[in-house]
């Protein structure tokens, strides 16, 4: 954004490592939103955790800045809300897509609720993916509890009083839910971000749905982050 250009509203915060073959596909339609001239204005910082591919080249002239930092999607993401200038955040995963009128959605859905997120749509091969999706949307409007993969979004006052995400190699989503639920319900929106079902197509639908819930019920018995987090790349 340029000097003339007004205060944005919405800061959109991208964790990306080693992105390169998508991040031009994430990062192309938040431009032609731009172009809209929608009355949210918002900014878009990408924050790269040290990739080794072409991921920062295709990302600098997308985005309003590119920010460097040590791996961990926590770490990055906490960085990128340092240096937003916006009163409202909205992290988005390097792989999924924002639905059409999600932008202004956000500032209606924060008026009533400290913090929200998107129902998710999965792209990929297979066939059980609108199972995968329904169940996720399903758990999380019973529970109150959002995956990084429904985008986010959150006053950035409210961020800050929570302490952001922990800096835990995994389940920092869900432990950030848990703090904001104390501040007030999610909204939970209708409209669908579309998000990469990459893992559930190289891995196996129920294969990747059973590990998933294994290590949200041992995180819910106590289980360390740390301990998890070997565990997925282990599975994997």
């Amino acid at each position: 954004m340029s000097s003339a250009d007004p205060a944005p509203q919405l800061s959109i915060i991208i964790p990306m490592l080693n992105e390169a073959a998508g991040i031009e596909a994430a990062l192309v339609p938040l431009q032609s939103l731009r172009a809209q001239h929608l009355s949210t204005q918002f900014e878009v910082i990408v924050v790269d955790g040290g990739s080794g591919d072409d991921s920062v080249r295709i990302a600098t002239p997308l985005a309003d800045r590119v920010l460097s930092s040590p791996p961990g999607r926590a770490l990055q993401m906490n960085l990128g809300a340092q240096h937003a200038s916006a009163p409202m955040l909205l992290f988005l995963h390097a792989d999924t897509q924002l639905p059409e009128g999600s932008v202004e959605q956000i500032p209606q859905a924060l008026i009533h609720h400290a913090w929200g997120r998107f129902d998710i749509k999965l792209s990929g091969r297979s066939r059980w993916l609108p199972v995968v999706s329904w169940m996720m949307n399903q758990r999380s409007r019973l529970t109150g509890i959002a995956t990084g993969d429904q985008g986010i979004f959150v006053r950035a006052a409210s961020f800050k009083a929570v302490g952001g995400f922990p800096e835990q190699p995994l389940m920092e989503d869900i432990e950030l839910s848990k703090r904001l639920k104390k501040r007030s319900s999610p909204a939970c929106l209708r409209a669908q971000v579309v998000s990469s079902g990459r893992r559930w197509d190289e891995f196996g639908a129920w294969k990747t749905i059973r590990l998933m819930w294994r290590l949200r019920y041992r995180y819910w018995r106590g289980v360390s982050a740390t301990q998890l987090a070997k565990e997925y790349r282990d599975a994997r």
